[in-house]
């Protein structure tokens, strides 16, 4: 791998390709961004999958103009760097460390003035989070962007369905990245491997996406360094093939500072949330605890500068638009320069109220003295024109005489997505909506506020021995507009383990659980709620085929009469969570 050195228009030298020594012999490869002058800085290093110099490139001026050494590395097997890769295996406590050995040379560079900070997110939010349990001794804070802890829950699977839009689609596209970088080096495999992705992507998404069985995807079966994609599929339920690459199992280890940064409507939001309340509980010492923040906007994946005021149909206002690298700045200088700037003087959260379009002050998250009020599914109070039923909502619990709802899933057929990776803002789903049981309240005559996690209660019974179960929250607009505020899914065979499944008995009543994520939005009078209940969101997770056999290998599908009860023994309700009064 060459390297190189220059010196740019405004005094910040680059270096490219420094090779990185870890613990087994494997040479990693960074590139390398700091002030032509003379000294020893502060070193901010982001560990990554991707083409460093687009993505490191574009930020790394701003905190070099601050005195900011930046470090940019390849992750394990991907661009420059040895290795085979498997996504995180090698990034966290395991036989290699190799997050620990680089925060490590960073430090004992002769640019270096020994304190190191790590930075930006998606992927190198996981690679901060899984370095954080093993303590590096220069290591002095860490702000992980949109990101998470779990490969399994946050990754791969959601609610034991595997989030097949994202996980295929990111495998295709970052493999066929690592392969072009190969060059005047890449073997015979590798050149027919990256011309079967490039033709496979040039076919669009469908192909691969609807294929079955689910393991099936001939462009990746020929990839070289694609094997852990089809190890992953292969491992549907938790345990511990995953746990190696959980940060949940190590909180109590980490010592370390975290700005954790999500948005509403981000891919991650759940991990990000699961780990910064794992760490202000459970981190290793009170000051560790005590020096978690998380930061919430109304954003999707993917704003690493300058988060964006507007997020799909909704325009959230000036105070949504927040300069993410000021904040990271304030962060960094406090913990890596010893600054006395006021980083820790504010309450551990901040959060985005939707709606009011406001920030509100949180101790922690969810907010302290919330309390979730049942919101119960009821029949309809007029003609099912729009969807299956036309259900109604309300908070009064319903009596003994109300029928149920039912419909028939066919996995040849599925419910098509509206919200795919990274687009997760509000959408209408009005176009959809015909191939849906909803439950609308009326009208709201004052605002009501849902702030923290959302969840679902479903009495509910399927012809199948599995199936899934779909709920989404829409926030009604006096126009008619059915917009999405946050969603779940459930396999049913994982209704109470995702580590041990167990099938359904056809036609058996069954409560199930299904999680939403949290939200911190304002259903404003004169709107209403509106809960979907369904049994698909193709493709952005896979198809459940109804048969109960491993969904992996299975290429038999059946249709399955899926239905909701909601009367007085059977309530079945969403559960929101409100506070008695909004913070100022």
């Amino acid at each position: 791998m060459p390297t190189g050195r220059a010196a740019d228009a405004e005094g910040m030298v680059v270096e490219r390709g420094l090779p990185v020594p870890v613990r087994d012999g494997t040479v990693l490869r960074a590139d390398v961004y700091r002030p032509a002058a003379p000294g020893r800085f502060p070193v901010l290093l982001e560990r990554v999958a991707y083409e460093l110099g687009a993505r490191v490139g574009a930020y790394a001026p701003a905190y070099v103009r601050r005195g900011y050494a930046v470090v940019g590395q390849n992750v394990r097997g991907t661009y420059a760097s040895a290795g085979q890769p498997v996504p995180f295996r090698d990034d966290g406590w395991g036989a290699n460390r190799d997050g620990y050995d680089t925060v490590e040379w960073a430090a004992a560079q002769a640019w270096s003035d020994g304190n190191v900070g790590m930075l930006d997110g998606s992927y190198s939010g996981f690679t901060q989070y899984l370095v954080a349990p093993t303590r590096p001794p220069h290591l002095r804070a860490l702000s992980p962007r949109e990101s998470g802890g779990d490969v399994y829950r946050d990754w791969n699977f959601r609610g034991g369905a595997h989030q097949l839009h994202f996980a295929r689609l990111w495998t295709m596209r970052t493999c066929l990245g690592w392969l072009g970088a190969a060059g005047a080096g890449a073997t015979a495999a590798d050149a027919a491997a990256r011309e079967g992705l490039e033709r496979a992507l040039a076919q669009g998404e469908a192909p691969w996406l609807d294929r079955l069985p689910l393991r099936s995807c001939p462009p990746l079966e020929g990839a070289p360094g694609a094997r852990w994609y089809f190890d992953d599929l292969a491992h549907p339920e938790d345990g511990p093939y995953w746990r190696p690459r959980r940060l949940a199992t190590r909180y109590g280890e980490v010592e370390t500072p975290m700005l954790h940064i999500a948005g509403w409507f981000d891919f991650f939001l759940d991990g990000t949330l699961r780990d910064f309340q794992g760490l202000q509980t459970g981190a290793r010492s009170e000051a560790a605890r005590r020096a978690q923040r998380l930061v919430i906007g109304p954003w999707i994946h993917g704003p690493a500068a300058t988060a964006q005021r507007r997020a799909g149909d909704v325009d959230f206002g000036p105070q949504a638009a927040v300069d993410l690298t000021a904040l990271r700045l304030r962060w960094y200088d406090h913990w890596l320069k010893g600054l006395d700037n006021g980083a820790l003087d504010e309450p551990p959260v901040r959060a985005f109220l939707m709606g009011a379009n406001r920030w509100l002050a949180l101790d922690s998250w969810p907010p302290p003295g919330v309390a979730s009020a049942p919101l119960f599914l009821r029949r309809g109070t007029g003609p099912a024109s729009a969807s299956l039923n036309g259900g109604g909502l309300s908070f009064q619990a319903p009596d003994a005489g109300e029928a149920p709802d039912g419909f028939d899933y066919d996995p040849r057929h599925p419910v098509p997505s509206l919200l795919r990776y990274p687009q997760l803002a509000p959408t209408d789903h009005r176009p959809v909506e015909g191939r849906l049981l909803t439950y609308t309240s009326d009208v709201l005559e004052r605002d009501l506020a849902v702030t923290g996690p959302v969840a679902a209660e479903l009495h509910a019974a399927s012809s199948a021995p599995d199936t899934d179960w779909v709920v989404r929250l829409c926030d009604v607009w006096p126009d008619g507009r059915s917009l999405s505020v946050c969603d779940g899914i459930l396999r049913a065979r994982y209704r109470d383990s995702l580590e041990r499944p167990e099938p359904l008995a056809p036609g058996e009543t069954y409560r199930f659980r299904i999680e939403l994520s949290s939200t911190a939005h304002v259903f404003a009078a004169g709107h209403r709620l509106r809960v979907h209940v369904t049994s698909s969101d193709f493709p952005r997770y896979d198809r459940n085929p109804n048969t109960g056999a491993p969904v992996d290998a299975e290429t038999r599908t059946r249709v399955a009469r899926n239905t909701v009860f909601h009367d007085a023994a059977r309530p079945s309700h969403l559960l929101l969570p409100t506070l008695p009064a909004l913070p100022a």
